[in-house]
């Protein structure tokens, strides 16, 4: 008698199977992913008792191809019009690839890849076809001609029926096809309703085989969860060739651009961009948009700089001392972490005498910019000292440099880099940890083995 078929529950995130329904899963311990297969025969022949598998062999459509005879021109990557994408991507867009950017709603996305679009068209010989189901044609058209994005090479197609979309392909055949968002699209013969993890699965999979058998490179809308992750199954990172996430801060207008995946360059660049009324524009220099208001230094004020990726960024950071409102003195930090500035506050007692446990703190940067790496706890310290005897630091001077609980300073990685990119931005000195050897032209690099002697280096 044939055994009866049994039902498996698999995960949409790891993939871990169980016999029955669970509601957290097991393994990656996601709730509410685990959903039901078809049914499995149990294997009951002598040779799947073994182990053994029957394979037929087929004979393929197309023979394999020695690696030196494939022509590698067809993978060279394209400019895409915006610099700082291209930045981010490796050097451009590369034929037959698929880019997944993620974001939260109002970020920016769609007015990004308006542009990215527009730009591509712009150049000569090139069209390219943007689909959308959140907008209607008439909105993106609006925005299209608020942000100079308007060109005649551009097609616009308000659709969510995946096959409609490819006939739109086949019809107008672009260089570039922009999809916002894979949320919203419906694959048609696909259980589930749009957004969904079938759904959301079976529409990336049929855009990255047609981009794969057509060498079209698309472009991905994708939406985030409230954790700031890509929404729908982990496969969608897994299925596209590329994931970008597109952050920045509601009250700032400064968005950062940053890889998570790329399988064509390096994930540590990081690409800059404004938010105007005017669509979004590039800013291929964030350290002068963080510091284009300075004028005369201020008390409490510091400068150092950050490595975002592999790109130096100079960042302020100010400090705000004032007698406690309350019993408990409070501690208040934005842009930094918010952990690592309260410890530095107490080494500047413990270690250099600084009363800063009976002192409202408030610590924050300046442009928006967030900043979690331990080698601004040197800015962290001067600024706070700076504000605590109302004496400004000395003018064009940049801080760089971890703090340790025994007051010391340590090393901090790509000290020159650093060094080079205020040096080229005017400033003249700098107080670095000690064993540093770093010569800049132009700048005169103080050493400093302990936090007590940063300050005695700036005659406190």
């Amino acid at each position: 008698m044939a055994k009866k078929q049994r039902t498996l529950h698999t995960c949409s995130e790891c993939g871990y199977s169980s016999p029955k329904w669970l509601g957290r899963c097991p393994d990656c311990g996601s709730w509410g992913t685990l959903q039901e297969q078809a049914p499995v025969a149990s294997a009951s022949s002598s040779s799947a008792r073994s182990g053994a598998v029957q394979l037929q062999a087929l004979t393929p459509a197309q023979p394999a191809t020695r690696i030196t005879a494939i022509d590698a021109a067809a993978s060279h990557s394209t400019p895409s019009g915006i610099g700082e994408l291209d930045r981010v991507l490796g050097s451009g867009v590369v034929p037959g690839s698929v880019v997944l950017m993620a974001g939260e709603p109002g970020v920016g996305k769609s007015t990004l890849l308006l542009e990215v679009a527009s730009r591509w068209a712009k150049q000569g010989g090139r069209t390219a076809l943007y689909v959308t189901a959140e907008e209607s044609a008439g909105q993106v058209r609006a925005r299209a001609e608020r942000t100079g994005a308007l060109e005649d090479s551009l097609y616009l197609a308000a659709e969510s029926n995946l096959e409609v979309i490819v006939g739109h392909v086949e019809q107008i055949k672009p260089s570039l096809l922009i999809v916002d968002s894979v949320q919203t699209m419906h694959a048609p013969g696909v259980e589930g309703v749009a957004g969904g993890v079938a759904q959301s699965r079976a529409v990336t999979a049929a855009l990255t085989t047609l981009a794969k058998t057509t060498n079209l490179p698309i472009l991905l809308v994708g939406h985030v969860t409230k954790d700031g992750n890509v929404a729908g199954p982990r496969v969608l990172e897994h299925l596209v060739d590329v994931v970008l996430n597109f952050e920045g801060d509601r009250q700032s207008s400064l968005r950062m651009l940053r890889g998570i995946k790329n399988r064509f360059g390096a994930t540590d660049e990081v690409g800059c961009f404004e938010q105007t009324a005017d669509g979004i524009r590039e800013v291929p220099d964030p350290s002068g948009l963080f510091l284009s208001h300075r004028g005369r230094t201020p008390d409490g004020s510091a400068v150092t700089v950050a490595m975002d990726g592999v790109r130096p960024i100079l960042a302020e950071v100010q400090a705000l001392t004032v007698a406690p409102v309350n019993k408990s003195p409070r501690r208040v930090v934005t842009g930094l972490d918010a952990n690592r500035v309260p410890m530095v506050l107490a080494v500047l007692q413990a270690r250099c005498n600084e009363a800063t446990n009976d002192k409202d703190a408030y610590v924050a940067t300046v442009g928006g910019v967030r900043i979690t790496e331990t080698a601004t706890d040197l800015a962290v310290a001067l600024a706070t000292w700076s504000s605590l005897h109302e004496r400004p630091l000395p003018a064009k001077t940049v801080v760089v440099g971890e703090v340790g609980l025994a007051g010391e300073l340590r090393r901090v990685p790509n000290l020159g880099r650093r060094l080079q990119e205020a040096a080229r931005l005017g400033y003249t000195r700098a107080i670095v940890p000690a064993g540093e050897r770093v010569t800049i032209e132009g700048m005169r690099v103080t050493q400093a083995g302990t936090l007590r002697e940063a300050i005695e280096v700036l005659g406190g």
